[in-house]
Order: structure tokens, then sequence, then C-alpha cells
């Protein structure tokens, strides 16, 4: 059996373990024991996102460096996840130049285009549009900005609303084909050897780049636990940011309450299980989404293993 296979095998027995698809009984047999999760808690530790500080961009990383359960670790500088790249800085441009890019990703609609703009890039790379549906978020939340009325704000956001909006995006991550595409698409690229480093981003960097990054990663046979650390780490990176605007909104009096807009700027652990359990109802389990509901098979699995895990 072949290095990449051995991987892939080992890969789908790790992903079956972590959305508790196997008996308790074979959990036990096969799940790290109370000296590896020790160990495993070290290496969480010893595994230090890689950010790439910019002025325009506070949620550029570098998707590599975690360990897998088979052993090996995720490469670096081949992958990065990134919030919107149109704000950048003359001095941000070169050092995204010097990730040696050949790939950017934007999930955007054409609605966040219009009011962010276009990416600013490295001479000789364009963006490839691939938007992913937001449900009309961005839409609802210029409208209720832009309306400037607090009653108006806390009845299209407040009580529950923003966060409940929240789930149902995730929920289309894995049950719109579209989406599904979109998502599959930019793996298939990951998994390429003839491609060099990718970049995939959103406005925020967070839901559907977090979504994207999650799915990247257990994919590789990085542990569940470790996967949903690095989708929650946009919480650290962007607070200040975003405690920013919230301020700016206040000050301007287009928002009498902008913490309206918390639920809407956070990751949270809820937001992802709403897309996790909507991936258990619809294929079974993470295995299941990959190959039936992302159409990936095992040739591209072995590729993508290969490509990115040492």
């Amino acid at each position: 059996m072949s290095r990449a296979r051995i991987r892939l095998v080992t890969a789908a027995a790790a992903a079956a373990l972590t959305v508790g698809t196997l008996p308790a009984a074979a959990y036990a047999a096969a799940a790290p024991g109370a000296g590896v999760s020790a160990r495993h808690q070290q290496q969480q530790q010893a595994e230090t996102i890689r950010q790439i500080p910019l002025q325009g961009a506070v949620n550029l990383r570098d998707v590599g460096g975690y360990r897998t359960w088979t052993g090996g670790q995720v490469r670096q500088g081949l992958v990065y996840r990134s919030d919107a790249l149109s704000k950048l800085t003359d001095a941000d441009v070169t050092t995204v130049s010097g990730l040696g890019l050949t790939k950017v990703v934007d999930f955007r609609i054409p609605m966040e285009l219009q009011y962010d703009g276009a990416d600013r890039l490295p001479t000789g790379l364009s963006p490839t549009s691939r938007p992913v549906s937001d449900l009309g978020l961005y839409g609802t939340l210029v409208g209720a900005i832009g309306s400037g009325d607090p009653v108006v704000q806390e009845q299209m956001l407040g009580g529950g609303r923003a966060e409940a909006y929240m789930r149902d995006i995730y929920r289309t991550f894995v049950s719109s084909p579209e989406n599904r595409a979109q998502f599959a698409a930019t793996l298939r690229e990951i998994a390429d050897a003839r491609q060099g480093p990718v970049l995939y981003h959103c406005t925020s960097g967070k839901d559907r780049t977090g979504w994207m990054s999650y799915v990247l990663l257990r994919a590789l046979a990085v542990p569940e636990d470790t996967a949903e650390h690095d989708y929650l780490a946009s919480n650290t990176f962007r607070a200040a940011y975003d405690a920013r605007v919230r301020a700016g909104l206040k000050q301007s009096g287009r928002m009498q309450n902008p913490d309206l807009l918390i639920p809407l700027q956070e990751v949270r652990q809820d937001y992802l299980d709403a897309a996790t359990a909507q991936l258990e109802a619809d294929y079974g389990g993470f295995y299941g989404y990959l190959t039936q509901g992302l159409g990936l098979d095992l040739r591209t699995l072995a590729k993508l293993q290969d490509r990115m895990v040492r």
C-alpha cells in the first residue's frame, strides 16, 4: 500500500472517530489514552498560529503547522486564509508578494465587492471570484446600519435574530449545492501538486473562510478540537478591529446599540456546530461530506494528503 493510501485510510478512520460515528468500544480502543491526550495537548500548545501582520487586513494566517492524528504535520507556506485584501497598503502588498502566491480565491459575493472594493494584489496576480452565499446577510447589515433607526436595527438584529441568521448561513455551507461546489473546487486546487501557494478569503476571514479551513484541516486528519481552535482564533485576531468598528458606528450616531453586531462579528462554536450537524444529517459524517457532498474521490483526497502533510 502506498504512503498516500495509508495516510488516506488512517485519515478516514480519524475523521470517523472525531465525529463519533464509531461505536463507543471502537472509540475506546482507537482514541488516544490519557498519556497520548496529554501529549496531544502539549503539541497543541506548541502549534502557534502563524499570523502574517498587515495594516490593511487583520486575519491573514498560514493554515499549516498543525499536527495530525497520522503523526504528520501540515506543511506551512502552501495555504493561507485571510479577510478581504481590498484595503492593503503598499507595504502590505509587498508582504503578500513575499508569500509567493499563485492563486487567490475570493469567496465574497458581488455586493461585498461593490462596497468593499476588489483585492489589492501583487503585480501579475488576479483574484478568482468564487462567491459563497451569505443568505443576504451583507445586504441586511447595510440596510440596518443605513437606516440609522435603533428600533429597526433592534427588530432586524436583536432578540437572537442575528445568531439565528448566522446558524442558517453555516447550514447552507453544507446544504447548498452551489456553495459546496465552490469549496470543492478550492480543495481540488490545493490538492494539485502543480499549484503554487494558495490564499482564500471572504470579507472578515472567519465564516466562509473559517469553514473552508475547518474542512481542509479535518480532511488532513488534524484533530477536531485543533481544527475548532483554528476556527475560533478569528475572535482573537479580529477583536480590536471589530471593537473599533462598533465604537465608530456609535460615535457617528448610526447605531445607538452597536453591540447588536457582536453576534455577526464573532465566530462561535454553535455556528460551527450548526454546519457539522447539517453535515451529519445530510451525509452521515465528515467522510461522507467529503466524498458525497463535495464529490472528492479517493485519488484527490490522497493527493491532498501527499501535498499538504509531511
